[in-house]
């Protein structure tokens, strides 16, 4: 009779304890910080100053919120970049590029998030004699994948679309840590 009271009382509390062992899991929780660089594609469609291309590079910042499977988080970047296009006035550069929005993802197994972002974007543009600077929305898609002690790695593609019919394609890889 002790033995089966015991049993009893030992199934009683494993099934009352299931609970805290089925706590949230912590990967992609918390702040993040990461440094990002890639290819930049800016597309100036009607002013005839063509498709300047180059490298990009900056960094961001994040905070991600985990329930079961979804993550949401907010970001925020500063990039600049190398693209560059010669007119006779002289070169016209896109240079910085501010970025704040949210993000939505998916956890893939353990290891991989799948996201989808979107947010403003102000970009500037510089020439000969002239400081441009034009607002946007951003959009776009990663994979973020956990390399454990709370450093990831990254790849996305992002579109913005720009005021006076500017357009913008990246693609970047970033490594970050969380906190």
């Amino acid at each position: 009779m002790k033995t089966v009271i015991f049993a009893a009382t030992a199934a009683a509390l494993t099934v009352l304890a299931a609970p805290a062992f089925a706590q949230d899991d912590t990967t992609f929780t918390g702040p993040r910080i990461e440094a990002l660089a890639g290819y930049d594609s800016v597309r100036t469609n009607s002013n005839g100053l063509g498709k300047p291309h180059g490298f990009l590079y900056g960094a961001g910042v994040g905070y991600d919120f985990r329930s079961g499977n979804t993550v949401f988080g907010i970001d925020a970047e500063l990039m600049d970049s190398t693209a560059s296009v010669n007119t006779t006035a002289g070169p016209i550069d896109a240079t910085r590029d501010i970025y704040v929005g949210g993000r939505a993802g998916l956890v893939l197994g353990t290891k991989t998030l799948a996201y989808v972002k979107a947010g403003y974007s102000n970009a500037r543009i510089e020439g000969a004699g002239f400081n441009n600077n034009g607002s946007g929305l951003r959009l776009g898609a990663g994979l973020e994948y956990d390399l454990g002690n709370k450093l990831f790695a990254k790849t996305e593609y992002r579109y913005t679309n720009y005021e006076q019919d500017v357009e913008r394609h990246q693609l970047l890889a970033g490594v970050g840590i969380r906190f």
